[in-house]
């Protein structure tokens, strides 16, 4: 008989866990949401639109458990607003996904206000979620930062998007060993060429469609399987860092 008993590495369930994910309503989040509910997580998530919001909970309710809230997460009462709606339901918060953003253009092409937006949003808000997030965990918890090959790729045309996930690029890699030792693991996934409506309108959805079948963009389910890959670690094992990038070249 075969004895595979060392074959295999320790996973952890991660039913019963219960989670944050800011920008849970569409794209990424939402996928996220969905998965992790489907595995038996209790989930509260986050959005600007309300349509969005209605919209994702009754999708996330049809695997798991779930609730959200509209919020602007650029300012700062309603990031407390946030919180305190997700430790109303959740109670206590071990996994924490950041992920909420918006498209950022060019600085020399964005106007004053809308760059402190952009970047309120895409900088700043995920320093301070993570920050709150860490401040409601105990030992054993996880948090997760949805950046971008932006931060890699560094083209032009986006340079406050760029910013912003270079920036989050080198805190996450800080802020993990600050959370060592208090077992918070910290992890960042850089997603690629992705399909959502952060792509509209140069890629609005049967182009999309298009592009995942030549497998020249990813779908956001792709990202929800590396987001559940990190959790379903042993605690000894931090991956720090995934890249998920389509296999071939987008046009």
């Amino acid at each position: 008989m075969i004895d595979e008993a060392d074959a295999h590495t320790e996973a952890p369930d991660i039913k019963g866990r219960r989670a944050i994910i800011t920008g849970g309503t569409t794209g990424i989040g939402r996928a996220i949401a969905v998965l992790l509910a489907s595995y038996g997580v209790k989930v509260f998530v986050c959005g600007r639109t309300p349509e969005h919001l209605d919209d994702a909970l009754q999708r996330i309710r049809e695997v798991g458990e779930c609730d959200g809230i509209n919020v602007d997460l650029s300012m700062a009462e309603d990031v407390d607003r946030f919180f305190e709606a997700a430790r109303g339901f959740l109670g206590e918060i071990d996994i924490a996904v950041i992920n909420a953003a918006v498209p950022a253009a060019a600085l020399a092409d964005a106007g004053e206000s809308e760059a402190r937006y952009q970047l309120e949003t895409d900088f700043t808000a995920y320093l301070v979620c993570a920050q709150e997030a860490a401040r409601c965990m105990s030992a054993g918890s996880d948090i997760i930062m949805i950046g971008s090959m932006t931060a890699v790729s560094r083209g032009p045309g986006s340079s406050i998007y760029v910013a912003a996930k270079s920036g989050i690029q080198g805190f996450v890699q800080s802020f993990r060993k600050e959370l060592a030792e208090q077992d918070i693991k910290v992890g960042l996934i850089e997603p690629g060429f992705t399909g959502a409506d952060f792509q509209y309108p140069e890629f609005p959805p049967e182009k999309q469609k298009e592009l995942i079948g030549k497998h020249q963009m990813l779908r956001a389910e792709d990202i929800a399987v590396a987001a559940h890959f990190m959790l379903v670690q042993p605690r000894r094992t931090a991956v720090s860092l995934i890249r998920v990038e389509t296999r071939l070249d987008h046009p």
